[in-house]
């Protein structure tokens, strides 16, 4: 059997990373493609992702990270081990495998990777939270959120035992506690079946735009007012466009008619507790962002029918209805850049269709 010499792929990566210059890259390798009924043609990796990793198998990503110290700088999403799987596929090297033997710092991007194969939101409940025991945490630093489809229009939905239908989006929103207590809180919408129907794709690019530029604001001596009222301005305009909101998105704001949309707040606070401790403002005095502070930027917009529309909003056509998104990252607060601590969760469309 050949055997591949892995240190060639290390050396080009180290020349990789030096070239980005503090910059960040992000690089799909190939997915099966479909020949006929359940038959795939034969694999073959994407050329840029093998001459960088050497890892020959599908449906994998490696993230360079060159801002980064060594050993946190390559991070590879790869498909666990599966015994059923490789009984009908073949070997997988799984985490590990990423790890010890392609030289990856860290392998993850689990969900995505596995969500194909699980029929009920139960089984990605578990899935998530023995990975966390697994790597050492406590455990869920909450009640897991798993939620398909309409499930996600229920904010602290945690029955997590519905089916999973390939036509609908997964929420899930779930975070570990370390062994120092400190906590994540992500959440990533992703759509069950690989790919975004028209409808979820726009709402999606809505609530993404929202939370990118929502996470730009949160500097040093902004707060998280601001944060919020970014991420609001974008979810409203945004939703003006498509039809679902009416009106100047002045009046909308002060008449809070959106709520039926957008019922929560962009964030909150991020440590030894999920929703740490700190006030958010003193009677009329804003507390400032200071450097070192974590908040979390969480946008969404939840289309459904449990609360009633505001008079004079439009009624909601059926196509969007049941359609629950929600992106959240957890933000260091710095000076101008903030830094994404969850930035290996990925987020952009093409990273999670498949």
């Amino acid at each position: 059997m050949f055997k591949q010499d892995n240190k060639v792929f290390e050396e080009r990566r180290e020349i990789f990373l030096n070239k980005l210059d503090g910059k960040a890259a992000i690089i799909p390798g190939a997915n099966l493609v479909k020949h006929h009924a359940d038959c795939e043609y034969p694999f073959r990796q994407d050329s840029n992702f093998w001459y960088l990793t050497g890892f020959d198998e599908p449906d994998a990503i490696a993230l360079f990270l060159s801002h980064k110290p060594k050993g946190e700088r390559f991070i590879m999403f790869v498909a666990p081990k599966d015994v059923i799987s490789e009984v009908w596929q073949g070997f997988r090297w799984g985490l590990e495998g990423a790890e010890k033997e392609f030289k990856a710092d860290k392998a993850h991007e689990l969900v995505r990777a596995s969500i194909s194969t699980k029929r009920n939101e139960r089984q990605i409940q578990g899935l998530l939270e023995g990975f966390f025991l697994e790597k050492g945490a406590r455990g869920p630093a909450y009640n897991s959120i798993v939620a398909s489809g309409d499930n996600a229009c229920i904010l602290h939905y945690t029955l997590n035992n519905s089916p999973l239908n390939k036509e609908d989006l997964l929420l899930v929103d779930a975070g570990c506690s370390l062994t120092d207590y400190y906590n994540g809180d992500i959440t990533r919408t992703i759509p069950i079946g690989g790919k975004f129907t028209k409808e979820q794709k726009v709402i999606y690019e809505i609530v993404l735009s929202a939370q990118k530029n929502a996470i730009k604001s949160a500097v040093t001596g902004s707060n998280s007012s601001t944060v919020h009222n970014v991420a609001l301005k974008i979810l409203i305009e945004g939703l003006r466009e498509i039809g679902l909101l009416a009106g100047s998105t002045e009046e909308i704001i002060e008449n809070q008619s959106y709520k039926h949309l957008y019922m929560h707040r962009t964030g909150h606070w991020l440590g030894l507790d999920v929703h740490d401790v700190g006030a958010y403002r003193m009677g009329d005095y804003e507390v400032p962002l200071q450097n070192g502070m974590i908040l979390t930027v969480e946008p969404g917009i939840y289309i459904s029918d449990r609360i009633p529309v505001p008079e004079g909003q439009p009624l909601i056509d059926e196509k969007w209805k049941g359609i629950g998104i929600r992106i959240e990252d957890d933000v260091l607060v710095q000076d101008a850049n903030p830094e994404v601590l969850s930035t290996a969760a990925l987020k952009e469309i093409s990273d999670l269709e498949f």
